[in-house]
């Protein structure tokens, strides 16, 4: 029985200890997304669960039965053994990329379960202890994780830091290279995916990779991709806090800085829209002698920081129609100051299929149109979308969660959304509780609350008729998208 329980309890427990590296990996190992993570229905859920208290309640009812624990606990054990391996086989575990530092982590964690069990082995003889124990460990492991995590947190700094340093050697031996920096609260990543295309039909350019913003990431890129050849860097640059910027230009040492717009993306952890301001507009002081700042004219702390600037500069996207295209338009301004023809951006142009940024166009079932805006999700992103939506014909129907990391100005971002939903919208079915009142404070009965996708898919399929345009918007789960997406 120790060694079945044992063996149990190991594999319930990596499984755990998987998820909450994940999360740590998913929120980029900073304190400040994490702790905030936990302000959502969602996070509180990990923690707060029915599962959760009830093996607290057995912790506390130990010593009076103490039988019932064993039996209890054994049932619960059996049940997550088998949800493990059900979720394992359908791939449905969540688990963290596999990096050098994941690995290693993971290595740690199944070493501390291994250590756990060897303690409780020579230790205890009776199993109703043992079992007491593994369930102590149990509902400490999202601590325990952590607590490992940022233990070894230090040493991640310390190899952070060579890197960066490498980085920074690495760059300055290229004297001659063009950089161009990229950043605000949203249109980041396609203003920087436009730009490379344009760029490419007259210079030999390097780009960052998907997801690849950061320091440690952006260093990366410069050890592992940038040769003698490249003419142009063009670099997407991203922060969570007062100096993350200044930062990621001291490695990249970026000549054109891009301003895309900012709004109240990730508040929570920059605490105030005052500091979000000041973060992205070091991008423009960090510029090197001879820089060049763009602006994006449709954002309109965008247009006070270019009437502020006082070195060379460029408003762009006045003539944008839709949201998004400003960042078509941006990329377009700054490869003619580079002194791409007219004819060789207009033939880069013709190479972009998908010229709305943030919303890729499918053909859904039931004879739907399937907008699937679910890459990512910020406040103007959500607005520009359903402006979109508004130009075009049918029914519209928007399926989202409730945006996260807006700290105080969260409740009035989605009274915001809940208007425009109110304007655009026949019907918007939000998956996630946070500020679900606040969006029905302003859409009415237009909005309801639907949580699974099973829910969600049966509710458009009883409510659409041919012709209907589903909005999919911010992180909407995998399987209800595979549901309304047609097959080719």
């Amino acid at each position: 029985m120790f060694f079945f329980l044992s063996f149990l309890w190991f594999v319930r427990t990596t499984k755990h200890i998987l998820f909450w590296i994940y999360l740590w990996q998913l929120k980029e190992y900073h304190i400040g997304r994490f702790i905030d993570h936990f302000r959502t229905a969602k996070g509180k859920q990990l923690i707060l669960n029915k599962l959760n208290l009830i093996k607290i309640i057995l912790l506390l009812t130990f010593p009076a039965v103490p039988l019932l624990l064993f039996f209890v606990v054994s049932v619960l054990y059996i049940f997550e053994f088998f949800k493990a391996l059900i979720d394992f086989l359908r791939r449905q575990l969540k688990r963290p990329v596999l990096t050098k530092k994941t690995a290693f982590l993971i290595l740690i964690g199944i070493l501390v379960e291994i250590l756990v069990l060897f303690t409780l082995f020579i230790n205890l003889n009776e199993i109703v202890k043992f079992v007491f124990w593994l369930l102590v460990f149990d509902v400490l492991t999202p601590l325990i994780s952590s607590v490992l995590i940022l233990i070894f947190q230090p040493f991640a700094v310390l190899v952070r830091s060579q890197i960066i340093k490498k980085a920074k050697q690495k760059r300055m031996e290229f004297k001659d290279l063009l950089v161009i920096g990229i950043t605000g609260s949203y249109g980041k990543t396609s203003t920087k995916e436009f730009l490379y295309t344009i760029l490419s039909e007259k210079f030999r350019v390097l780009k960052t990779k998907e997801h690849q913003n950061s320091e440690v990431g952006i260093s990366q890129c410069v050890l592992e991709d940038l040769k003698e050849e490249h003419q142009i860097f063009v670099v997407e640059m991203g922060a969570y806090n007062r100096g993350g910027i200044k930062l990621l230009c001291d490695i990249a040492k970026p000549k054109i800085g891009i301003l895309t717009g900012i709004n109240e993306q990730h508040m929570a952890t920059f605490g105030s829209q005052e500091n979000i301001i000041k973060t992205k507009y070091e991008l423009i002081e960090s510029l090197s002698i001879g820089g060049i700042a763009f602006f994006n004219a449709k954002n309109k702390y965008s247009v006070d920081l270019y009437n502020k600037t006082t070195i060379k500069k460029y408003l762009y996207g006045e003539d944008a129609r839709v949201f998004g295209e400003e960042n078509l338009l941006g990329a377009m301004a700054v490869a003619k100051e580079l002194g791409v023809s007219e004819e060789e951006i207009s033939q880069a142009v013709e190479k972009i299929k998908n010229k709305l940024p943030g919303i890729e166009i499918k053909k859904g079932i039931f004879g739907l149109m399937i907008l699937d805006a679910t890459y990512s999700a910020n406040p103007d992103g959500v607005i520009g979308h359903l402006e979109y939506l508004k130009t075009l014909p049918g029914r519209k129907i928007i399926v989202m969660p409730c945006l996260i990391e807006l700290g105080k100005a969260s409740e009035e971002v989605h009274r915001r959304i809940g208007q425009k939903i109110t304007e655009v919208c026949d019907l918007a079915i939000v998956t996630t509780r946070d500020r679900f009142k606040q969006i029905k404070e302003t859409a009415g009965e237009k909005v309801i609350f639907m949580e699974t996708p099973e829910e969600v898919f049966e509710k458009i399929r009883s409510f659409c008729v041919p012709g209907d345009i589903v909005l999919l918007e911010s992180r909407v789960p995998e399987k209800l998208i595979k549901q309304l997406i047609a097959a080719d």
